[in-house]
């Protein structure tokens, strides 16, 4: 034989050497869930080793990301019940609890790229992304409130806001308002092919956010569409998305591949939090090996071509690939 393949899988060197897909720290977005009041520290049932954490306790959680050379957290608050309200009105709160988070991950971790979730569902009575007028979720009324909210976050110091409400046209009227009050420098991530997806449970438990009737399907795109995931992340690009993100990962990365192969800016892919505990529980019964599987799914996204990916993973995988 002339060509030996095996000759390059010989040792870990040549394997380590030869690699195609490489993982960085600086790969990862780590989410954050942040609570009111001090000293905080919950465990998501159904994320387990994941945590709801209090503004202070986050803060040390931000510092500790940062020493192992995570570059951007993406923030997610738990809105009491209290306020939420049809109209997303805290979300405007300037001394609310997502303005608060970001100026103190701000100011603790100045480098810190802090991006921040644009919908109006943590903050609604009805637990859906906009607002919503006889059982429909309007679109028009919706994205305004969505502007508003992402000039309070740029206002608050937000690198990138990151709109997961799915709503048309959201990236242009985001954009229009953040030039037209002075924050040209911040940017934004859109959710351009988010799912409806059965892989958001956990996350919806960890936020107390899941839509109080019917389902998310006539915003969130239908998991059978591959074309549509291209549409819509070229009229994002096209409105002014600096990235574009697919969600979930792990089932769609076909529509990463097609994604990166059609856009010319940054693609990052969301690790979902049903993906997440479908390999925690898997490890936990001992069908598979969690480090293994945490690597292998992890490079499989960026392999599909995902340049930044949001994982719950994040410590996990550093420590891994160091």
């Amino acid at each position: 034989m002339k060509i030996r393949p095996r000759i390059l899988r010989q040792s870990e060197a040549l394997r380590d050497m030869v690699a195609e897909t490489i993982l960085t720290p600086a790969d990862f977005i780590a989410p954050l869930f942040v609570v009111e009041g001090e000293g905080i520290e919950e465990e998501i049932s159904s994320l387990p080793g994941y945590f709801r954490r209090s503004l202070d306790l986050t803060i040390r959680e931000v510092e500790l990301l940062w020493s192992m050379g995570v570059k951007s957290v993406l923030i997610f608050i738990k809105c009491r019940d209290e306020l939420k309200d049809n109209e997303g009105t805290e979300a405007l709160n300037p001394d609310g609890l997502m303005q608060r988070s970001i100026r103190a991950v701000k100011q603790a971790v100045p480098k810190m790229c802090v991006m921040t979730d644009v919908a109006l569902d943590p903050f609604s009575s009805y637990g859906h992304d906009g607002i919503v007028e006889n059982n429909i979720i309007v679109n028009d009324k919706t994205i305004e409130v969505l502007a508003q909210m992402s000039v309070s976050h740029a206002e608050a110091g937000a690198d990138f806001v990151a709109p997961s409400d799915m709503m048309d046209g959201r990236v242009n009227a985001i954009r229009m308002a953040l030039e037209a009050n002075e924050f040209a420098n911040t940017g934004i991530m859109s959710y351009s092919a988010k799912y409806a997806s059965c892989f958001y449970g956990p996350f919806r438990d960890a936020l107390d956010s899941a839509p109080g009737f019917g389902d998310k399907k006539t915003y969130q795109m239908n998991p059978a569409n591959r074309l549509e995931a291209l549409r819509e992340s070229l009229l994002d690009v096209e409105e002014g998305a600096d990235m574009v993100m697919v969600k979930p990962a792990l089932a769609y990365l076909d529509i990463i591949r097609e994604v990166k192969n059609s856009v010319q800016v940054p693609v990052t892919a969301y690790h979902v939090s049903g993906e997440y505990a479908m390999i925690k529980a898997a490890s936990m019964q001992g069908w598979l090996d969690e480090e293994r599987a945490i690597l292998e799914t992890t490079l499989s996204i960026k392999r599909a071509g995902a340049d930044l990916i949001a994982t719950y993973f994040v410590k996990d995988l550093v420590k891994l690939i160091s």
